[in-house]
């Protein structure tokens, strides 16, 4: 047979609340310091991931593009003689 304690009950009912106090601390405890995280972080201009990742992108993209545009140049001025080629073929033409 189970007898009921006054004293226990009253020392789970105690124990129960403390628990829910210190998870409401906690909490509270959590958003406070990630309040003041995040107004650390916002006073020093620092970037967030998602910023720094389509700037990372963007970057990227122009390496392409210049590298596209430098082989395109460098065809083109393949295909086309230069002043000084020219100049050294006027040269050695015989003139008639």
């Amino acid at each position: 047979m189970q007898t009921k304690n006054k004293f226990f009950e009253d020392l789970s009912k105690v124990m129960t609340s403390a628990v829910g106090v210190a998870q409401g601390a906690k909490s509270e405890a959590d958003n406070a310091v990630k309040g003041l995280l995040d107004r650390w972080l916002a006073e020093r201009d620092f970037v967030s991931r998602e910023e720094f990742d389509v700037v990372r992108a963007m970057a990227v993209k122009a390496r392409e593009e210049n590298e596209l545009l430098r082989s395109r140049i460098l065809r083109l001025e393949s295909k086309k003689p230069n002043a000084s080629q020219k100049a050294t073929a006027k040269a050695s033409k015989p003139k008639v």
